[in-house]
């Protein structure tokens, strides 16, 4: 099985399952319930808006996480992977992309209503597209990150939780500063810490993957 051939199985998996809409849905819902919550005053729902989305973001990926990594371990797919020679690295460098690819550009599509409701405007909209763009990956490796360090442990999800949100915070501050920074050093430090996520959580992931094995 080749690495296309992993991020075609997930994909397909998440899809079936409806894993990939429920993060889409909950997003949605977020919105909506911070947009009654907040009231009708549109200049404070333009100015916590971008931090609310981002808020629902973060709230979003959370959804998936013990369906990442566990599944795969008790069916012992991981296990046939392995003995067919496909490194663990690369195995979490595939099912990083397919993740993402399940969740992070539905979000930005579901952004454009969840606009609506928030009361976005154009240019500010346009600002937290890019900053999605640039931060869902982050998202995307811690989640999986934190998958793989938490398979096999009892409570998965709300232990991947307590672990990841602390960890994912400079995401969410360059994230929801990018839309208010006019100079985009934000956004150039959201792309940073973005990058070194993405990088390094195929190596973090895979080492916890053969630490479960051995």
């Amino acid at each position: 099985m080749t690495m296309i051939e992993i991020i075609r199985r997930d994909l397909g998996l998440a899809w079936r399952s409806g894993g990939a809409g429920l993060p889409l849905a909950f997003f949605l819902l977020s919105a909506t319930l911070f947009a009654f919550a907040i009231g009708p005053d549109a200049a404070l729902l333009a100015r916590t808006g971008p931090g609310l989305a981002w808020l629902a973001a973060l709230l979003a990926a959370l959804l998936p996480l013990d369906r990442l990594i566990e599944p795969d371990r008790l069916g012992g797919v991981l296990d046939q992977l392995a003995l067919r020679g496909h490194a663990d690295e690369a195995v979490a460098a595939a099912k990083l992309i397919a993740h993402w690819l399940s969740f992070g550009p539905p979000l930005m599509l579901a952004l454009l209503p969840a606009a609506a409701l928030l009361s976005i405007d154009a240019a500010a909209l346009l600002r937290l597209e890019l900053a999605l763009a640039l931060g869902t990956p982050a998202l995307a490796a811690l989640g999986l990150t934190v998958a793989a360090l938490t398979a096999g442990l009892r409570g998965t999800g709300a232990l991947g939780g307590l672990l990841m949100l602390p960890l994912a915070v400079p995401v969410l501050i360059f994230g929801a500063g990018a839309v208010a920074d006019g100079s985009g050093s934000a956004l150039r430090l959201l792309g940073a810490v973005s990058l070194l996520l993405t990088a390094g959580a195929p190596f973090a992931a895979g080492a916890a993957l053969r630490a479960a094995r051995e």
